[in-house]
């Protein structure tokens, strides 16, 4: 008899681990760095990069929350 695959995200989130987490951190992260260095730090440019870097991350972050909601009780996640 086959034994279930383990989930790709664990109830708790787990999100921290995974590769396209981490590779997404690593951009934001680059991203800054090459903004402060290379950008005008006033021109509209500095912001666009660095919002579109962290939405990545935050995309990955949202998408395993959504994922764990439905498994909370709904007084939880709706206060």
């Amino acid at each position: 008899m086959r034994t279930p695959p383990k989930p790709l995200l664990l109830p708790g989130g787990g999100y921290h681990r995974l590769k396209s987490f981490q590779i997404a951190r690593l951009v934001y992260d680059l991203t800054c760095r090459f903004v402060e260095l290379y950008v005008d730090p006033a021109s509209r440019t500095c912001d666009q990069m660095t919002q579109a870097a962290r939405s990545g991350v935050q995309n990955i972050a949202g998408g395993s929350r959504d994922k764990l909601l439905p498994t909370l009780p709904a007084a939880v996640w709706r206060s």
